[in-house]
This record gives structure tokens, C-alpha cells and sequence, in this order.
């Protein structure tokens, strides 16, 4: 997957665009909020990781997945999988009728812990599995999907009902996942205390590092042979069949990275927050990521960032200030951003804000950037073809 010579990694827009979103998070952030409000804006970034893998299978590859809180629980559940082992010690609980396994488990009379649980006491396979589980799951259903030309709609339906299978069966298995209640009481990692104050702070800081390694592979996809392939197949999808190349392989592997980059989010939610539940698994917070892509701009890895930290920072401050009408104000800031910025932010800041700043700094006449150029297919065959 090699970059086309004729574009650049970085346009010159871009890279204002990731230098001000790299000040944003390190440095503006970080001296303006308490640890409280930086650990809420650092659970935040973990779900712009969904955010911009959405935009690579939404905006670029035309797939609408209703379902990515499957991928950001795996990850999730992985990570506290390895965190509630450290913190179920035999002495931690002496007390329990079977020492030596998490408390759930005691509680719903397990008497050992099961065989799947047993590689999680390594951190390094959990760092593993926090990303392969997601992918794997992601390709079986990428293979039987895609396979068989299931797009559109129907596949939109279909993973969300994945979503709902999951979270039923986390649910129904509460002596195996912790049930309604998710895995909690996560204190350790290695012996570091992520509940601290410290901890805290730092986990923020390698949570946006992540975050920018993550986008700095989205933005490779997106200047690759790949990505132009993905935004000929969206627009053109038989053509590009005709032309011979394989679709379903090229959605399965944008599919299968959206959910990696979910599975790395998932993971660091439970180490930011400190606790793994269902209700971050169903069909609402898997439709409430499809809204940080689309008020963010669909077609903008960046705005898929900056969509994610807006809807949350709404949503936390309307649940704050009126309880009882925060749906509806968040529901009119989604309808509000949608009706009149199609290309959500992302669209705002290239088709009013740029121009204006052009006209002012003499620099150009002013015309609107287009947020994501098209691709025809016979630029796409000479791409491939170099």
C-alpha cells in the first residue's frame, strides 16, 4: 500500500489542522480543566478512537456500521479482564468462599476460573488481545458480509443487531462477565494505582498519544492507493468491480482497522474511567458514535475528533444543567449541526471559515475547499498502476 506519488501525506491545511488539535489536547486541555474534568475529556478521546474509524469505513468506504460498541467493548472487557485478575489476588480475597477468582464469580458460585480467562493474566497478551479479538470478529462478519454484497441498510441492521446479541449475552453470563453490572472495582496496573490523581493525568496523556498514532494511520489510509479505491467503491462500487478489482477484500480490511483503532479505544476507557459495563456495548452508544463521526464531518479524520469532544462536552453539561430536557438539547444540537452543516464541522470550518480567513489575508479568492476530493476510476487504475 504505497502513497501515490502525486499526494502529499500532509496538505498544508492538514497540518494546521493536527497542529491545532495537538495543542488543543496537550496543552490547552490539560492547564485549563481540574483532573476531574481532564480524566472526563480523556473518557472522551476514547471514543473519537470509534469516531475516526468511521470515517474511514462511513466517509471513504460508504459502510455504516451500527455496531462498533461491539469492537469498543471487546477491547474494553479484555483490559478489565486483566485488571480485575491483578486486583483478585488470594489474599485480596481471603474472604470469598474460592479465593483466588473475582468477586462476580464467587458470588454466582464458580468454584475455578474459566480456561478463557486464564491468558489474561499477562498484560502483554491482553495488549494483544485488546486488538485482535476486535479484528477477528470484525473479519468473520466483514467475510460473510461482504462476501455475499450485503452493504447499504442491511448491513447497518445487521451489526446493529451484533450489538444486541452482545450485550444479551454479556448479560445473560453474569458469572463469566459481571452482568448487568459490568467488571468493576479496577484499582492496579502492574502495581501502578490508575485511580490516582497522577495516574490519572498520565493515562489522559498516553490516551491522546494513541489517539494521534491512530489518526496518523487513518490519514496513510486515506493518501494511499487504498483510500482512493475506498472513495471510488463508495461512489462506484460495480464500476470498480468491472475494473477488477476485489471490493469485498478492501471493506473487510477498512472494516476490520475501524475496529482495531474501537478495540485500542475500548481499552483505554476502562483504564481512564475504571470500569467495563454492557451499557457501552448496545445499540445506543454504537448510534451515539455514528452521531460524533457525522456532527465531526464524516469525511474528516480531524473532525471526527473535535465531533466526539462537542457532543460529549453537551451532553455532560445538559445532564448537569437540566436533567430532565438534556435529550432534547442534545437531539437539537445534532439536528441543528446536520441541517446546517451537512459535512458537520469539518464542513463548517472548510466552506465558512477558511474562505473568510483567505479573503482576509488576501490569500486566494475566497472558493470553498472541497472537504474530501473524489477520486474517478481512471485515476484510480493509474494509481494502481505505478
Amino acid at each position: 500500500m504505497l502513497i501515490d506519488r502525486k499526494s502529499r501525506f500532509l496538505t498544508r491545511e492538514e497540518m494546521i489542522g493536527f497542529a491545532i488539535l495537538a495543542v488543543v489536547i496537550f496543552l490547552v486541555l490539560p492547564l485549563a480543566l481540574d483532573t476531574f474534568r481532564l480524566n472526563l475529556f480523556g473518557k472522551y478521546l476514547t471514543y473519537a478512537f470509534v469516531a475516526v474509524g468511521l470515517v474511514l469505513c462511513w466517509g471513504a468506504g460508504g459502510i455504516l456500521s451500527l455496531g462498533q460498541g461491539v469492537f469498543f467493548g471487546l477491547g474494553g472487557y479484555g483490559m478489565a479482564m486483566f485488571l480485575k485478575l491483578e486486583a483478585s489476588t488470594p489474599e485480596a480475597t481471603a474472604i470469598q468462599s474460592t479465593p483466588g477468582i473475582p468477586d462476580f464469580m464467587d458470588w454466582n458460585q464458580l468454584t475455578a476460573l474459566p480456561w478463557w480467562w486464564e491468558p489474561f493474566h499477562s498484560l502483554a497478551f491482553t495488549m494483544i488481545a485488546v486488538v485482535i479479538v476486535p479484528v477477528a470478529v470484525a473479519f468473520i462478519i466483514g467475510v460473510a458480509m461482504f462476501r455475499r454484497r450485503v452493504g447499504g441498510v442491511y448491513f447497518a441492521i445487521i451489526t446493529q443487531a451484533l450489538a444486541a446479541i452482545l450485550t444479551i449475552l454479556i448479560i445473560g453470563q453474569q458469572g463469566f462477565t459481571g452482568g448487568l453490572n459490568g467488571i468493576t472495582d479496577l484499582r492496579t496496573l502492574k502495581g501502578w494505582d490508575i485511580r490516582s490523581d497522577e495516574a490519572k493525568e498520565i493515562l489522559y496523556f498516553v490516551n491522546g498519544a494513541l489517539l494521534f498514532a491512530c489518526l496518523f494511520v487513518a490519514q496513510y489510509v486515506r493518501r494511499s492507493k487504498l483510500g482512493r479505491l475506498l472513495i471510488a467503491m463508495r461512489d462506484q462500487e460495480d464500476r470498480v468491480r468491472f475494473s477488477g478489482y476485489d471490493v469485498a477484500s478492501f471493506k473487510v480490511f477498512v472494516f476490520c482497522l475501524g475496529a482495531a483503532f474501537a478495540g485500542i479505544g475500548g481499552a483505554m476507557f476502562t483504564l481512564q474511567v475504571g470500569f467495563m459495563s454492557p451499557t457501552l456495548v448496545g445499540i445506543v452508544p454504537s448510534i451515539e458514535m455514528v452521531i460524533f463521526a457525522a456532527v465531526g464531518g464524516r469525511l474528516s479524520i480531524i473532525g471526527a475528533v473535535y465531533g466526539t469532544l462537542l457532543v460529549n462536552w453537551a451532553k455532560t453539561t445538559f445532564s448537569e444543567s437540566f436533567p430532565e430536557l438534556w435529550l432534547f438539547g442534545l437531539g437539537a444540537l445534532f439536528i441543528a449541526v446536520v441541517m446546517a452543516f451537512p459535512n458537520g464541522l469539518a464542513g463548517l470550518w472548510s466552506e465558512q471559515i477558511m474562505p473568510r480567513l483567505r479573503k482576509r489575508t488576501g490569500g486566494g479568492n475566497g472558493a470553498p475547499a472541497s472537504p474530501a476530493p473524489v477520486a474517478g476510476l481512471s485515476e484510480v487504475r493509474k494509481a494502481a498502476a505505478e
